[in-house]
């Protein structure tokens, strides 16, 4: 049986770390590594609420009045996570076969980043504001939900933006030269008494206008300038969605000429990413349910 998409993260962490052959590191790396298992899940889980406690008291460490009353608390809680995390990543480079790969990945990075400040902050005070750094390790959450269950659509998404860009490309560039001729005419009608001071300026002002933010910092005071204004808002209206459409088509043209290939989840274990190539699980043997326009008495295809 082919692999699915979805299994590409496995299999990447597995040959590009070094999955021990046996013993109890091979026991740890299918914990740490791999959420397709119970205790993989559990474990992800475990450190994501972890992740996100942790964030919230340096938030809440940062308002004063909040730091004052629960300083002590926060310290300490501050330095239970810094030790939680720290163990999670020395048990990441026992558990691979290759730990320098691992510290080099970029999460390894980030899973340094997330307890180094917490060290540093005792010999420079100045750094205690880093440990908002953890917040990287946020991405984390794209194993949790198991979003690699979904590779397909991705694929579907990313080749609907390339078949797309030349569409797009066009349609940015008279946006864009709609922004410079209209800012320049502000810059001209306007001019630095009223804020337009050059015309990169006016550029700015013409494209909070155009997408619709309107910051407010520089308005237009005379009638021609508020009318050209006028005419730029309306334009933003169908400027955002012209983009959204173009890539909505290419999304909707490839769904029905792919329709059998978004990945199924066995209704045994849970473990998902297969392809419709696939009729069994590899994690307990069940069939797998059919895909979409298939049913039961659909003779099997055969093995590539």
């Amino acid at each position: 049986m082919e692999p699915s998409p979805a299994d590409t993260p496995l299999r990447d962490a597995a040959s590009d770390l070094g999955r021990p052959p046996a013993g109890w590191r091979r026991r740890m790396f299918e914990v740490i590594f791999e959420s397709d298992t119970p205790a993989g899940r559990l474990f992800d889980k475990v450190i994501i609420v972890a992740i996100l406690v942790s964030v919230a008291v340096v938030i809440a460490d940062s308002v004063p009045a909040v730091n004052q009353r629960h300083r002590a608390l926060f310290s300490a809680v501050e330095w239970f996570f810094t030790l939680l995390f720290s163990l999670e990543y020395l048990a990441r480079i026992v558990s691979v076969q290759h730990p320098l790969r691992y510290m080099r990945s970029f999460f390894g990075v980030v899973d340094l980043l997330s307890v180094l400040p917490t060290y540093l902050a005792v010999l420079f005070p100045e750094l205690h504001a880093l440990i908002d750094v953890r917040i990287l390790r946020l991405l984390r959450i794209f194993r949790i939900f198991k979003l690699t269950d979904y590779v397909a659509e991705y694929q579907m998404l990313g080749e609907a933006l390339a078949a797309s860009r030349r569409k797009i490309l066009v349609f940015l560039s008279a946006v864009l030269m709609v922004v410079l001729i209209l800012g320049t005419l502000l810059y001209v009608v306007e001019g630095p008494e009223h804020g337009f001071t050059d015309i990169p300026t006016s550029v700015y002002w013409a494209i909070t206008t155009i997408t619709t933010v309107g910051f407010g910092d520089i308005t237009p005071k005379t009638d021609i300038g508020r009318f050209i204004a006028s005419v730029m808002m309306l334009i933003g209206w169908g400027t955002l969605a012209v983009p959204t459409g173009i890539v909505t088509a290419e999304m909707t043209a490839r769904r029905h000429v792919r329709p059998f290939l978004l990945p199924r989840t066995c209704t045994g274990c849970g473990a998902g990413g297969y392809g419709p190539e696939a009729r069994f699980c590899q994690m307990c043997g069940q069939a797998l349910p059919p895909t979409a326009g298939e049913t039961l008495d659909t003779p099997a295809a055969p093995p590539r």
